[in-house]
């Protein structure tokens, strides 16, 4: 079993705690020394410190204050807090903003759509946050300036665990800059305009480039415009990142850096980050409450923390931000239920994460977010113990000391799931094929979800990862083939790996042009089928999938289809299910090839969670894949393991509002949340989680 361990040695315990803003108190005496006090209460161990202080930090050019900030390091090092401390750059001060305008991003022409937009970028006014240009050299310039300073002052100091670079990049610029920068990526991936124009297949309503400075705007109509504007967005990001975070890299070598991702947000690819992190951390928000679905909410929530421990290969990650109690920007922002906030805050660690920490640890008087929850209320510092926030953050914090044996433990997985951001953004920008195929995020997680529900590890993978230590690959949808994919694919199934592949998949090259010879273009011949048609159904309607009797799949009787129907023909694959209905009745619905020791199959249809829950789990039995536990347990209830050198560690979550029998098996292990020891038929109250421990 691979392990690995804390993310900083220095700190080798589950970090709780999260964002705390002093420099929005400092001119209020008595808060800081407050606050601190009431951290061991909450089990507090951590705070990150400076996100978006720039301006207390540096009031006005070339003059620094830093003595807020060395109080706040001082007195982490006092109580043995691990500080998380960041750079400031995701929010400019209005000084900088004024004398330096070519800082701030401009709009993108025509904004507004139609022929009522601006046709010229607009330089943005200076307001929010995350509003910089990631090319200026001004900006850059900047943040190197306040990135070496920080780095210099608190190189040594004994509380710095972290670095926090930026907060949540994101967003676009189309200033001239970038523009220039876009030309010359640009030019260094195609050489020639011809090469370009072939990609983006520009003779197209006469779009055809003759000199790279003609491309002065990102063109709708240009499908590989719109794809490589997306790749060249991640790397300038990645480009800025790098540049920031040089200065750190100098200073402070063994201080490990991070940025905080925001799971499957469309804007990045996360994968062009991954390689220069030394952790990955994110911030989760999952809306969980008693409709519309908690259980998908639960199995959904699960997806993103598995991308994140797969970026770095299964290494843990950190939950960098959290809410313990409800937010301020939902459109309907319930309570958290009483046990929520625990049982979310298990999962993340129950899926690789080695802190839970929060957005925010004070709430602030004013600003957009000052009804976001908080540790510590508004009621003041006498009171917050008493509040059931702050009590069921106290569990959390103790409940974390439990699981200190967990720290660095590895998530095993046999199963991968792709997502690739290039399939995404290609099929977003392709003019059709239909709404119901726009919605890649969903289609992932209908795969991932019955895999979740019995205790399987997932990594999530994207189409340039290893295949090697897989037994079963999973590609819903997957539009765009990165070059090579469908050969590494070919070598896995034939050494014995199981692929799966699903309608919408192998329609474009990695252009997003459509290849010739058939879809699914190259895994045609892996896959032994040709989908000559896709049928998009109206909301209402459905069709249905036929199952052979004694099919491979091992599934029986009919099961509904919607949205999706790829009319395809077998070649080489046999015939598992057919369609019940149309036209195309009596024709391939599901099917399976054998390749060398392996098996290629192909669902041509969408049918919704039932089919597939049913499907995965006759694989997850045939395959004997690894289970955390191995009875089947009922609605709501989901167990995940994680393990290291001090044992193997089942979490165990009840993700419904009411009591659910939890079948442990027979051999007794103890629970480290309750230092009850356990076996058999366990009753979990509604939202609740066990931890159990299995020596090696």
């Amino acid at each position: 079993m691979k392990s690995f361990g804390p993310f900083n040695q220095k700190f080798p315990f589950m970090l709780h705690g999260g964002d705390y803003n002093p420099d929005q108190w400092r001119h209020v005496p008595g808060t800081v020394e407050e606050d601190f006090g009431l951290f061991p209460l909450a089990g507090i161990n951590s705070v990150s410190i400076g996100i978006f202080a720039w301006t207390a930090l540096e009031p006005e050019e070339g003059r620094f204050e830093f003595g807020w900030l060395d109080e706040v390091m001082d007195r982490c090092a006092k109580q043995g807090m691990a500080a998380v401390l960041a750079t400031p750059s995701g929010a400019k001060p209005n000084w900088m903003a004024k004398k330096y305008p070519e800082i701030r991003r401009m709009s993108p022409p025509c904004q507004g759509g139609g022929w009522g937009g601006n046709l010229e970028p607009l330089r943005e006014v200076q307001q929010t946050r995350h509003n910089h240009c990631f090319t200026s050299p001004v900006y850059r310039a900047k943040c190197a300036e306040m990135n070496a300073r920080l780095a210099r002052r608190y190189a040594k100091h004994p509380a710095l665990a972290l670095w926090h670079v930026s907060n949540e990049y994101g967003g676009t610029c189309h200033c001239p800059l970038c523009y220039a920068a876009f030309q010359k990526w640009l030019q260094a991936k195609y050489k020639t305009l011809d090469a370009l124009n072939q990609a983006w297949w520009s003779g197209f309503w006469a779009h055809t480039f003759t000199a790279w400075d003609q491309i002065m705007t990102i063109d709708p109509s240009v499908e590989g415009m719109r794809l490589d504007w997306k790749r060249f967005t991640t790397d300038q990001t990645v480009d800025f990142f790098l540049a920031e975070s040089a200065p750190l890299r100098q200073h402070t070598p063994d201080v490990p850096v991070c940025i905080n991702t925001m799971g499957f947000y469309e804007g990045l690819d996360y994968w062009r980050f991954a390689p220069h992190l030394d952790v990955v951390s994110f911030d989760s928000y999952p809306d969980y409450h008693d409709r519309p679905d908690p259980e998908g909410l639960a199995a959904s929530s699960a997806m993103w923390h598995d991308l994140n421990r797969s970026l770095k290969c299964g290494k843990p990650f950190l939950l960098m931000e959290s809410a313990p109690g409800t937010v301020n920007w939902k459109p309907i922002n319930r309570l958290l239920r009483p046990g929520v906030h625990r049982l979310k805050s298990i999962q993340a660690v129950a899926h690789g994460a080695d802190s839970v920490q929060y957005f925010q640890i004070r709430k602030g008087r004013g600003g957009s977010e000052k009804f976001h929850a908080a540790v510590i209320d508004h009621v003041g510092a006498k009171q917050t113990p008493q509040t059931r926030m702050f009590q069921e953050v106290a569990q959390v914090g103790k409940d974390l000391q439990a699981l200190a044996p967990v720290v660095g433990a590895a998530t095993p997985a046999k199963v991968a799931v792709i997502y690739d951001w290039d399939a995404r953004w290609a099929l977003d920008a392709s003019a059709g094929p239909s709404k119901n195929a726009k919605d890649y995020f969903t289609h992932c997680t209908q795969h991932h979800r019955p895999f979740w529900k019995r205790g399987v590890g997932v990594d999530i993978i994207n189409g340039d990862c290893r295949l090697d230590d897989y037994a079963v690959v999973i590609a819903p949808s997957l539009y765009l083939l990165r070059k090579g994919f469908a050969e590494r694919v070919e070598q896995f199934v034939t050494r014995g790996g199981v692929f799966v592949a699903t309608w919408l998949t192998g329609i474009a090259d990695d252009s997003g042009l459509v290849f010739q010879g058939g879809v699914p273009g190259p895994l045609r011949k892996l896959l032994g089928i040709w989908a000559e048609e896709i049928d998009y159904l109206y909301d209402d309607e459905t069709n249905a999938a036929n199952f052979a009797q004694g099919n491979p799949a091992g599934l029986s009787g009919q099961f509904s289809l919607k949205n999706i129907c790829d009319v395809i023909h077998a070649e080489t694959a046999q015939v598992v299910a057919t369609y019940g209905r149309d036209f195309y009745a009596g024709k391939p619905c599901v099917t399976v090839n054998t390749v060398g020791n392996g098996e290629a199959w192909y669902i041509a249809a969408d049918g919704g969670r039932d089919l597939l829950d049913a499907f995965y789990g006759q694989l997850i039995a045939r395959q004997k894949l690894p289970r955390a536990l191995d009875a089947e347990q009922p609605d709501g209830v989901a167990a995940q393991t994680r393990a290291n050198a001090n044992g193997v560690f089942t979490f165990v979550c009840n993700y419904a509002n009411e009591p659910r029998a939890a079948l442990l098996g027979a051999a007794p292990r103890v629970d480290l949340l309750s230092g009850k020891t356990v076996a058999g038929t366990v009753t979990l109250p509604p939202y609740g989680v066990m931890v159990l421990k299995q020596s090696n």
